[in-house]
């Protein structure tokens, strides 16, 4: 029986978007795992977490609490003790640094990119650690085809190892919309944007509230959600203009957010990939993005571009949204195709076949 290990630290942190990857993935390689017993019979997956956390239901893969450390502590020391030689998945940036039998996920290169964002420990900490780590690690998963190239260029990561996962967006389906949040926020029945995520420099938030300023009077409202992590970010104004912000939602508020805008702003200059427009399009918001690489590579002709740099092309973006109801009947129609491109199982799917050429196993067809 081979042995392989999950490091499930992501589950004893706030859900954002590393966090969201880390739990869909997991959850979606059991359900392969599951379904395909027969075929993986040769393969044991094992999930380890820090001593007290909560881990989801699972059917395939085991699961086992262990050490007396937490953070990074718990994944430099305790997590490789019980690992020893035995292969590794980390589905974050991060895993034990000395380790080389592992696979790990790069999912930006934003520390290099955009540094400003960061506190200066971070940068220095992140650049260290995912550069040491993915130099030396058997094979390495980006989440898209650019972050591929940013692996390369930002961490000198070696292309023939990398492969390209994608991710999903099911998750939002599975989820019960609490239109209370409505209430409470004085949306019901009036029409607004949304937008999604911290207030991070390479978010792009200002350019909302200027695209906002200079609609004037006409312009609607705008709603922000989302908290910001200060031991990562620097310690700026949260509130940008226009923006009414409300902080962190649950799934099903944001569910409800998504399905009653009249459209979903991206305003990012950088990205790694980009859930929440695939998030707004399978709730029929229509999507509004940035031309940054990676949302142009997700989100293909089911959005409508703007310049990051461009307050009036964004203006005119909001404008027609919201005027031009066959437009977002045509955003809608574009994203059900997009939706079709991604998926949890098939990101799952990327790892499996990582795992099957180590141990020289035949991936045959994945369930």
């Amino acid at each position: 029986m081979n042995k392989i290990y999950i490091n499930g630290r992501f589950l004893s942190q706030r859900v954002t978007g590393v966090q969201r990857f880390g739990r869909e993935v997991l959850l979606a390689l059991d359900a392969c795992l599951d379904e395909g017993r027969a075929h993986f019979e040769h393969l044991q997956f094992i999930l380890l977490v820090p001593a007290g956390t909560a881990v989801p239901k699972l059917r395939a893969i085991m699961s086992e609490s262990l050490g007396k450390c937490d953070g990074h502590a718990w994944e430099q020391i305790d997590l490789p003790r019980r690992v020893g030689r035995a292969l590794l998945l980390n589905f974050g940036f991060t895993g034990p640094l000395f380790k080389r039998n592992q696979i790990i996920t790069v999912h930006d290169g934003a520390v290099v990119r955009m540094p400003e964002g960061y506190s200066r420990q971070f940068r220095l900490w992140y650049r260290l650690v995912v550069g040491l780590i993915g130099r030396r690690a058997r094979s390495t998963v980006a989440v898209s085809e650019f972050s591929a190239n940013e692996a390369v260029e930002c961490f000198g990561l070696p292309r023939e190892r990398i492969a390209v996962s994608g991710e999903g967006w099911e998750h939002i389906r599975e989820v019960r919309a609490d239109d209370a949040i409505l209430r409470r926020a004085g949306l019901a029945d009036q029409g607004y944007f949304l937008v999604v995520s911290s207030p991070a420099k390479h978010k792009n938030f200002p350019i909302v509230g200027e695209a906002l300023q200079l609609l004037g009077t006409t312009a609607p409202r705008c709603i922000a959600v989302g908290a910001v992590d200060k031991r990562v970010f620097r310690d700026d104004d949260a509130k940008v203009g226009a923006i009414e912000h409300l902080g962190y939602v649950s799934d099903g508020e944001l569910k409800s957010l998504y399905a009653h805008a009249l459209g979903f702003i991206m305003p990012s200059f950088y990205e790694g990939f980009g859930i929440p427009p695939l998030e707004a399009m399978a709730c029929n918001a229509a999507v509004i993005s940035s031309t940054a690489n990676a949302l142009q590579e997700v989100c293909g002709e089911a959005a409508i571009y703007f310049r990051p740099e461009s307050a009036r092309e964004l203006a005119a973006a909001v404008a027609s949204v919201r005027e031009h109801p066959e437009l977002r009947a045509s955003l809608a129609r574009e994203a059900q195709a997009r939706l079709a491109h991604y998926s949890w199982r098939s990101a799952a799917r990327c790892y499996l076949r990582l795992v099957c050429e180590q141990f020289d196993l035949a991936p045959g067809v994945m369930p």
